[in-house]
């Protein structure tokens, strides 16, 4: 049979509970709920790690951030060209490769960043090493008003971003919460919803395509337009989930960005750099600019898929995704650097099969079994060492018994149950230990609790056992 043409549908800090198949009722996602009918929903997925770079390059590469160096957003670590990747692998078996939206595959210079400029950037060559194709660029809403890419090129000469960029710096005075400055149709996401369906549209090669559509949202700044913060119904939004006094302790993980001056990305936007001085008319106003971004990119994603399945019938596989989560103010945060908890680890992952029935698997998958469920659908072979695995597999055996998280000084353990989280930055060392079992909400952490002391020492010989395994002996 033809090779099938291979779509991939990436969203940026993407809530699984945001979606209408997982109750959620401040907004409607009929397309990506249809996604989810049409093919396998995996119910129990995790992403590989609570930062952007780490998360995707675990995507592209099948491997954990330890594994294949990438483990950071802030530090020099390079994903290497030469190290086998999705776009490679596919590129050498015959398809044509092609991407438009985020890549973040290599560390930004966020240093280098000015607010009263956009500066030349030499990223997309570099990224293009990588095995793609053809890419149509953006690559992050405030990295693309940093740097130049494709989007900010077309943004400017639109007469829209020394605006955006004016909003983007100025975070203090809003917390990275306004409306876009624009009509919705300049809005990120639109633009790589727009590119992504026009390059699919006009694909007459013989070739087979893989293609990565790599949505921005609904990753902060928190910039829904407003036409679609009209389509948001606030009252169904739903109640933050936090516990009064969560982060007293100063052991807790998150004490410091709580109560300042702290790590997580919402921290240095707050009053007194304090997660707990953002008001409840902030944290509305944010909720409802996300949803807003969340509609938008069901729409994009519905015209899409609609125009892949025009293009390429049935002789089609449909993954989609999110590289990670976001707290969205569970826990009185927003962010998810150095986060376990379930609204940044667990994602959503639906993959619609060419030819073959709908489903729900239950089965514990990572964002790493993309790469080998790509391959194996392509009829290639899967590279020996990688940490995922074909995610079929998984529907028969359960998948992976334990789960882990990854990045710069932080690791995080879960079988589903218990969760082990270990952080050692900044000089400070941090452990926790969640039971969703007792605590669905993940408010305490049971790491001195008597009764489970066998439950952390399994936990603890599971990331020993993790790192060891891939160290020089």
């Amino acid at each position: 049979m033809k090779k099938p043409a291979i779509l991939l549908i990436t969203c940026d800090e993407l809530r699984r509970d945001s979606l209408g198949l997982y109750g959620n009722r401040a907004v409607t996602t009929p397309h990506i709920d249809a996604l989810a009918a049409s093919g396998t929903r995996y119910d129990n997925a995790y992403t590989s790690s609570p930062l952007c770079l780490p998360a995707r390059c675990s995507i592209l590469t099948g491997l954990y951030p330890h594994n294949s160096r990438a483990y950071s957003n802030f530090k020099d670590c390079a994903i290497s060209p030469d190290l086998p990747n999705l776009f490679g692998l596919l590129k050498q078996s015959g398809y044509r490769t092609a991407m438009a939206g985020k890549c973040h595959f290599l560390p930004v210079d966020y240093d280098g960043a000015v607010p009263d400029r956009t500066l030349p950037c030499d990223l997309k060559d570099q990224y293009l090493r990588l095995g793609i194709d053809d890419l149509a660029l953006l690559d992050g809403k405030s990295v693309a008003v940093w740097f130049y890419d494709d989007y900010s090129r077309e943004l400017d000469a639109a007469g829209i971003l020394d605006e955006y960029r004016r909003l983007t710096w100025d975070k203090k005075t809003h917390g990275s919460v306004f409306d876009f400055p624009g009509p919705a149709e300049w809005h990120p996401d639109a633009w790589i919803g727009r590119k992504s369906a026009e390059y699919i549209g006009a694909y007459e090669a013989e070739d087979p395509l893989f293609f990565w559509a790599s949505f921005s949202g609904p990753h902060y700044p928190f910039d829904g337009p407003v036409e679609y913060q009209n389509k948001v119904d606030a009252a169904a939004m739903g109640a933050r989930s936090f516990l009064d006094g969560e982060f007293d302790d100063p052991a807790r993980v998150h004490h410091a960005s709580f109560h300042g001056p702290g790590g997580i990305d919402a921290s240095n936007r707050a009053p007194g750099a304090a997660c707990k001085n953002f008001d409840e008319d902030y944290w509305t106003r944010l909720q409802i600019r996300y949803h807003a971004m969340v509609k938008q990119l069901d729409d994009q994603i519905g015209a899409l898929i609609d125009g892949a399945r025009k293009r390429f019938g049935e002789n089609l596989l449909i993954l989609f995704t999110a590289d990670h989560g976001e707290l969205l103010g569970d826990h009185g945060l927003w962010g998810k650097n150095n986060c376990a908890y379930e609204p940044v680890w667990r994602v959503p992952m639906t993959v619609s099969y060419p030819g073959e029935p709908s489903r729900v698997s239950d089965a514990k998958v990572s964002t790493l079994d993309i790469l080998p469920t790509v391959l194996t659908a392509a009829g290639l072979g899967v590279p020996e060492g990688l940490d995922g695995r074909d995610l079929r597999l998984s529907e028969q055996d359960g998948g992976h018994r334990f789960i882990f998280a990854e990045a710069g000084g932080f690791a995080a353990v879960t079988d589903g149950v218990y969760k082990y989280v270990h952080v050692m930055q900044g000089g400070q060392e941090f452990r926790e230990l969640y039971d969703l079992s007792s605590d669905p909400g993940e408010f305490h952490s049971f790491l001195d609790s008597p009764a489970h002391q066998t439950v952390l020492a399994e936990m603890q010989n599971q990331m020993i056992r993790h790192f060891m395994k891939d160290a020089l002996i």
